[in-house]
């Protein structure tokens, strides 16, 4: 899509209603290539689009990530702090199996410089246990390297062999069961990674968009960073950014009270 039909869609969502858009596609910081416009001049042209709303990336390769998109998401109230930034292995020689364009020195310094240009950011991180060729040695490289990165929370997926691909032929494949057993690692640990980062949170006043759903009383809805948040359901407060303070949470979830005339804090 040509920049000029997606600012054009963009704004036709933002007079409609919708506070939050979020953009997605198979690779979105490859966009751009076929129409001379990169990704970052995109992000430029539907901030300033009036209206009240705010942008989120789906999923963004680290390589494409970069310090202007950085500096955007930090100067700009229109843009969610959170990133969602595929690794897939903590292991390098996994990753060059993978045919992936970053190694772990990367992505490493990616993570550590994005939370220094925007202190509280959420960071989500995509990784795939099982891969052909992860002995117990690349697997411990993985684990070790995600406990010590600075991020919020993983998806972590195992490894299923698909026909017509690259992997399905490669040496060293993992034992169904282990590949799930690993994955429950990554999974446990990923929950403590969320609950740290709820913790953190608490005592602090975030902008929240409110789902305008009514749950059994209550209503959800999802902080600039990522975190979900839930509050006794108030119909003013759905589809509008409001101001909330954290106090609590259960590992799932944040509690807290709504504000009002309250500076935001990260």
């Amino acid at each position: 899509m040509d920049p000029g039909k997606a600012v054009e869609k963009f704004s036709e969502l933002i007079a409609k209603g919708y506070k939050e858009i979020i953009l997605t596609g198979v690779n979105v910081g490859d966009y751009g290539k076929n129409v001379n416009t990169p990704f970052y001049q995109l992000l430029l042209k539907l901030i300033e689009v009036p209206g009240e709303y705010r942008l989120r990336i789906s999923s963004i390769e680290p390589n494409l990530l970069t310090d202007q998109i950085l500096e955007l998401t930090a100067g700009s109230d229109k843009m969610s702090k959170h990133f969602h930034i595929p690794l897939q292995s903590g292991s390098q020689s996994i990753l060059r199996q993978m045919q992936r364009r970053y190694n772990t020195a990367d992505y490493d310094r990616l993570i550590y410089k994005a939370n220094k240009v925007i202190p509280g950011l959420g960071i989500g991180v995509d990784v795939i246990t099982g891969f052909p060729g992860e002995t117990e040695k690349e697997f411990t490289e993985t684990h070790n390297f995600l406990m010590n990165l600075p991020v919020s929370y993983f998806h972590v997926f195992t490894y299923s062999e698909r026909p017509r691909t690259k992997a399905i032929n490669m040496p060293g494949a993992v034992d169904v069961a282990e590949r799930k057993r690993r994955t429950n690692v990554l999974r446990i640990m990923s929950q403590k990674k969320k609950e740290d980062f709820y913790s953190a949170k608490e005592g602090k006043i975030v902008d929240v968009l409110f789902e305008n759903s009514n749950n059994s009383g209550d209503m959800k809805g999802f902080s600039t960073e990522y975190i979900r948040v839930s509050h006794d359901f108030i119909p003013e407060y759905t589809n509008k950014f409001t101001k909330f303070r954290i106090l609590s949470h259960d590992g799932e979830h944040c509690y807290g009270e709504i504000l009002e005339n309250q500076p935001i804090t990260v």
